[in-house]
């Protein structure tokens, strides 16, 4: 072989789906560390006072001091985002399979839906707890009407995003429009579906904690949004964030959840998780 024969590169290794899962695990959590140590030396060194801003092992010491209660109240929230979301979802997907069934129905009802989108919910919801007696109903009616939204776009997104000679095939071999909504629109609607979940999921989090705040129940019943408001009326500022902390924390829970669906759903035959 010549001795100015070209040696061609070596191809880098694949990324294997090991490394890749244990990259989004392990940055974000280094990343996380690296800013609660950060945190936690500026509180120590600049001598910060609790009421102003806690520092993480204050907090944490409020969380298993106080877990108990705070434990109680997150199973209020809870139970609240739960039944939202359901709710949000089967209305959503119903309302979505209406939509697309008819152009005329589509224009004439979806302004309504962007209307329960844009209008603050803190405007209307002293209102629905007024009209609707029992307080955890009044609440959950408030945090599906923030969900709800994410789940008839997108649905409607994915019902009408299908290839069009797939249409046609289906209808050259004579398929009924269930058939075709069976097996065609509603497989493409899945990655769109998950995708409106994982939005979903996080609003009916948010519209159950501000449903709290307006109602503003106490008792055994109370939610951590109460406890949010109490914490804030006596000072108690670790508390608070300890609150925050599990508000924050359930997100990301729910968020990983839906991920996890998607995943299960989607992924040994869409491209969207393929690979991921």
């Amino acid at each position: 072989m010549s001795s100015n024969a070209t040696t061609l590169p070596v191809p880098a290794e694949p990324v294997r789906f090991g490394d890749q899962t244990l990259v989004k695990i392990g940055a974000p959590a280094v990343l996380g560390a690296v800013l609660l140590v950060v945190w936690q030396l500026v509180c120590t060194v600049f001598n910060v006072p609790e009421f102003l801003v806690p520092s993480p092992l204050a907090i944490g010491k409020t969380l298993a001091e106080d877990w108990p209660l705070l434990s109680s109240a997150l199973l209020t929230t809870l139970k609240i985002t739960f039944l939202a979301f359901v709710l949000a979802v089967v209305l959503g997907v119903a309302a979505a399979f209406v939509f697309v069934q008819s152009r005329v129905v589509e224009v004439s009802l979806f302004p309504y839906a962007i209307i329960l989108q844009v209008t603050p919910i803190v405007a209307i919801a002293p209102l629905i707890i007024i009209w609707v007696k029992d307080p955890t109903f009044a609440m959950t009616i408030c945090a599906t009407i923030v969900a709800l939204f994410p789940i008839i776009s997108n649905t409607i997104l994915g019902l009408r995003s299908v290839n069009p000679g797939l249409v046609n095939l289906f209808k050259l071999n004579r398929a009924t429009r269930w058939q075709t909504l069976a097996r065609l629109r509603v497989p493409s609607a899945l990655p769109y579906f998950f995708g409106g979940l994982r939005i979903s999921s996080g609003l009916a989090l948010i519209g159950a904690v501000v449903a709290e705040f307006v109602a503003g129940t106490g008792g055994t019943a109370s939610g951590l949004a109460y406890q949010i408001l109490q914490a804030g009326f006596q000072l108690n500022i670790p508390r608070l964030f300890a609150a925050l902390t599990l508000i924050t924390a359930t997100g990301i829970v729910l968020f990983m959840a839906m991920a996890w669906l998607s995943k299960l759903a989607l992924g040994n035959w869409h491209e969207s998780e393929m690979g991921h």
